[in-house]
């Protein structure tokens, strides 16, 4: 079944749009392996990073403008996301320009960082530019990750082409199991932090 799938035809046509979507969620993943593809010569490495910046951004910011126009109706509604809520609330209150930077590389902040900060009433602007230096650094840090990991495995095995496919897999399944991996401690974490009645 696997072995009549083209993978490179698919990179070719649907990796920008893949990296785009990608980054307007969580990313990190998808950057990987648009990393490895631009390894490939599948996709371009710069313009991987320019399309995947550009999705972090776009991403980010609608999610700003939502907490700024919806933040006090939808946070209280958060209640598994407290502890993280309060997190950043305290990080912008201290740190203001270093938390709009720093939210998307800190695990469970990406999706919550920002509509926390939208709804902090932190200037836009300054949100928007310090946005797009942390969706490019972000970018290029997890394209480039990608780009080695593939130099790597090249190193090791050969040519890649016909290992793409597994590799791909393989990612996907590393990523997911360390989401798994991270969001059980965070579960474990806040377990034991509630006060027992």
């Amino acid at each position: 079944m696997f072995e009549h799938i083209d993978i490179n035809y698919l990179l070719v046509n649907y990796g920008y749009w893949a990296v785009f979507i990608g980054c307007l969620l969580e990313g990190e993943t998808i950057l990987i392996l648009g990393g490895l593809a631009a390894h490939q010569t599948s996709l371009r490495l710069l313009d991987v990073i320019a399309v995947a910046t550009l999705g972090g951004m776009l991403g980010d910011q609608i999610l700003f403008w939502t907490g700024r126009y919806f933040g006090p109706r939808i946070l209280p509604k958060l209640h598994r996301q407290q502890a993280t809520i309060d997190r950043v609330s305290g990080l912008i209150e201290r740190y203001p320009t270093a938390s709009i930077f720093s939210v998307r590389f800190l695990y469970g902040m990406r999706l919550v960082g920002p509509l926390v900060i939208g709804a902090s009433r932190l200037s836009p602007i300054r949100f928007s530019l310090v946005n797009l230096l942390g969706a490019a650094v972000w970018a290029t840090l997890f394209v480039m990750g990608g780009y080695w990991a593939g130099e790597a495995l090249e190193n090791l095995l050969g040519n890649l082409k016909p290992y793409r496919l597994p590799i791909f897999a393989g990612v996907v399944v590393l990523a997911a199991g360390v989401a798994w991996y991270r969001h059980h401690r965070a579960k474990v974490r806040v377990g034991r932090s509630s006060p027992k009645s």
